[in-house]
């Protein structure tokens, strides 16, 4: 066989066997992040799915989110991708989730476990590199902290995808000031950091779509609940009514002029009686479903300082303070006792939250996208966020003496009338609820 043959058949087995070594690598690269999808997707199933119904402390539960984050932490960090002789892992996605979901003091425990476990490892280069990233981003992970809390399902998004490219750009940083980097390194990294990228966008919004189908679930068991509410109430309202009608009846025959006056007097007193238990059971109908008829013009700034006004007397006793910002461009459509029953009841739980006095702060304006904005903000003890859900469920109530029904049907009141409700509030800081409604032409 001629010598320039044997090469050939050489150099073919030889890019034969590389391009399978090449293939072996890579499947392996592709495995090990495939592994740690999973480990970073087992603990967010399990908290939604056995975790967030049972636990209703807000401390259990940040302490077994951190638990559930922290071990999808150390199982990423010991399972990592090697590629070009270097250890990449996806250790930023739990700890930028648990910090983001689970608040300060889980960021913090994450952070630190990050530190200790990389020391288990190996106190090398890749340790001080770690350290040094932490150091450089935590701070600016926990500011964000808050507003990633506060805002809508996009914006958490984008926020989480900025945070997680700032983290991630800095640990690239201190990796090449540490270490002789190559452009084959610089390619891996920047490979890395593109799917880090696209991890954190899925997990977000993963886990958005999660807590949406967890709070419509909520509203759905709710529902049912007012239905049941709305059956009750109807068939006492029947069966009640039937002999009241009869009694006043009877009582109005009995109101004869040779009755004597005290008689007269208490037959007087029976149907004011009877037709103050009419009224009720009005109410209680109002329960099951909001009546919306008879809606007119109202301004919502005079009936809010009117019912201020009111409740003036009240507030000095309870060493309450009140600052009012109220715009004369008020107007919406609604049943004005219906509504002044809802800003009433409002107000009063803001006043009553505060035992040792403190301000509530009132404010009605229009917004600019057609809405008017009622704003009743206090000093009191605040809610925690579960306490926060779970506000305006049927017979659930924060006060001793509440039955809870007070602010379901506040809610249902503004929802009859077409607007929303929203609610924030922290835990021996104070508690704002603001109501939207559509402004009148």
């Amino acid at each position: 066989m001629p010598l320039y043959v044997e090469n050939l058949n050489l150099d073919r087995r030889t890019e034969f066997y590389y391009s399978r070594i090449w293939q072996v690598k890579n499947m392996t690269i592709i495995k090990d992040f495939v592994l740690q999808l999973t480990l970073i997707a087992l603990p967010m199933f399990i908290y939604h799915t056995f975790v967030n119904d049972r636990l209703k402390n807000d401390k259990t539960q940040r302490l077994v989110l951190s638990a559930l984050w922290g071990l999808s932490l150390i199982f990423c960090m010991s399972f990592p991708a090697i590629a070009s002789n270097y250890r990449l892992d996806l250790r930023i996605v739990p700890l930028l989730m648990g910090t983001l979901y689970g608040g300060f003091g889980t960021g913090v425990i994450l952070a630190v476990l990050v530190i200790l476990y990389r020391l288990y490892i190996g106190f090398d280069t890749g340790f001080y590199t770690t350290v040094l990233a932490l150091l450089t981003t935590m701070p600016v992970i926990l500011y964000f902290q808050k507003p990633f809390e506060k805002a809508k399902k996009a914006k958490k998004v984008k926020i989480a995808i900025f945070l997680s490219l700032f983290y991630t750009l800095v640990g690239i940083t201190w990796f090449c000031t540490l270490r002789n980097v190559s452009w084959e390194s610089l390619g891996v990294q920047a490979v890395h950091l593109a799917f880090i990228l696209l991890v954190i966008w899925f997990f977000t919004t993963l886990n958005e779509n999660m807590k949406e189908i967890h709070q419509l679930r909520l509203e759905v068991q709710n529902a049912g609940k007012l239905q049941v509410i709305s059956d009750l109430t109807s068939v006492f309202a029947h069966e009640i009514r039937n002999p009241m009608q009869v009694t006043r009846g009877f009582l109005q025959l009995l109101n004869e002029p040779d009755l004597t006056d005290q008689k007269k007097k208490y037959i007087r007193l029976s149907i004011e009686e009877l037709d103050r238990a009419n009224e009720i059971i009005n109410d209680l109908l109002l329960f099951g479903k909001p009546s919306t008829n008879c809606t007119e013009r109202v301004n919502v700034g005079n009936l809010l300082q009117r019912i201020l006004n009111i409740l003036d007397s009240y507030t000095t006793s309870q060493n309450v303070a009140v600052t009012t910002d109220i715009n004369d461009d008020c107007w919406t459509n609604a049943v004005p006792q219906k509504l002044n029953q809802c800003l009433v009841n409002i107000l009063k739980n803001a006043i009553e939250s505060m035992p040792n006095g403190g301000t509530v702060w009132a404010s009605c304006a229009p917004t600019g996208d057609g809405q008017i904005q009622i704003s009743i903000k206090d000093q009191g003890i605040g809610m925690t966020k579960q306490e926060i859900d779970r506000l305006g469920s049927p017979f659930y109530s924060l006060k001793k003496s509440g039955t809870g029904l007070g602010m379901m049907i506040s809610f249902q009141i503004i929802r009859s009338f077409h607007g929303k409700v929203r609610v924030t509030s922290e835990k021996n800081i104070g508690t704002e609820i603001i109501i939207l409604l559509p402004k009148a032409g």
